[in-house]
């Protein structure tokens, strides 16, 4: 697979950068707001038969704003917005002759928009269960650059419905949380369906001043969509891809409500996805 052939995947890499399921509804009229900033460049990639290879470097720099906001007890609002996406290509040089084989571009527009709803089932202290429907607009450019291979969205609109769970628990005097979920990611204009999972525990500090993160996702491609590795526009775009990501995250509340947050986060194995780790940095508003 070429540098062509491999189109920026970044945007499932940056699904692990945001918060992709929630087992704890807010509340009614409160909510958790957060305005990050997140990066990927990378020079190689998982290939189709899950081998790293090297690519002509690419980039992606996302500003995004995530929210939930409690309708009722039992019923939040989601929404992931990147209103600012940044495709990049370096210029590719000769390390012979030291000039410019290939002139690097880019593109900036809006970014694939998700909106949803999260309802809680079951909620208790030492227990919650609720169910989580996202849709993913195709409000990103799918098609843009000199070879219509610099995308900032898929162009296809998917519908994911998640089940998720979560519990408190005490590790000695500190306290901490996890949660899982599953789901099944239903994609539209010939791309293959997806399961996925997930797990993250938590911890808190310094009287809840400090969160510590630690997060595993799991994409699986279920291999029935038929499109092309060539799309209608003439550029390529993958489908079918998979990976297994590792997270981790800080968090600090400055007050009760405001905080700031850093992300690291990395597939550790993949198909057809960037081997290179993502970073965001974002601050935060907690209305509880």
């Amino acid at each position: 697979m070429n540098s062509k052939q491999l189109t920026l995947l970044v945007f499932l890499i940056c699904l692990c950068s945001k918060p992709a399921f929630s087992q704890w509804t807010k509340g009614k009229g409160k909510g958790y707001y957060k305005l990050s900033a997140w990066y990927l460049e990378s020079d190689q990639h998982y290939t189709d038969t899950g081998a790293i290879d090297p690519n002509v470097t690419r980039g992606q720099f996302n500003i995004n704003f995530y929210g939930e906001y409690g309708l009722t007890n039992k019923l939040d609002i989601i929404a992931y917005v990147p209103f600012f996406s940044r495709v990049y290509q370096n210029d590719v040089i000769s390390g012979t002759t030291g000039g410019t084989i290939g002139v690097g571009e880019d593109l900036n527009s809006i970014g694939d928009i998700d909106l949803g709803l999260n309802y809680g089932l079951i909620k208790t202290d030492k227990f919650a269960l609720s169910g989580t429907l996202k849709f993913g607009l195709p409000t990103g450019n799918d098609s843009g650059g000199s070879d219509g291979s610099y995308q900032t969205g898929d162009g296809e609109f998917n519908q994911m419905l998640l089940i998720n769970a979560g519990a408190p628990f005490k590790l000695g005097k500190t306290s901490l949380y996890s949660k899982a979920y599953i789901g099944y990611n239903n994609r539209t204009q010939d791309f293959s369906d997806e399961f996925r999972t997930g797990l993250e525990i938590g911890a808190n500090f310094l009287n809840k001043k400090l969160w510590l993160l630690g997060r595993s996702d799991i994409v699986k491609s279920l291999n029935n969509g038929s499109l092309n590795a060539q799309n209608s526009q003439g550029s390529i775009f993958a489908n079918n891809i998979e990976y297994v990501s590792l997270g981790a995250e800080i968090a600090y509340y400055f007050t009760k409500k405001l905080g700031a947050s850093f992300n690291y986060t990395s597939a550790i194995d993949g198909r057809i996805i960037y081997a290179s780790p993502s970073i965001s940095f974002g601050v935060f508003l907690d209305i509880k």
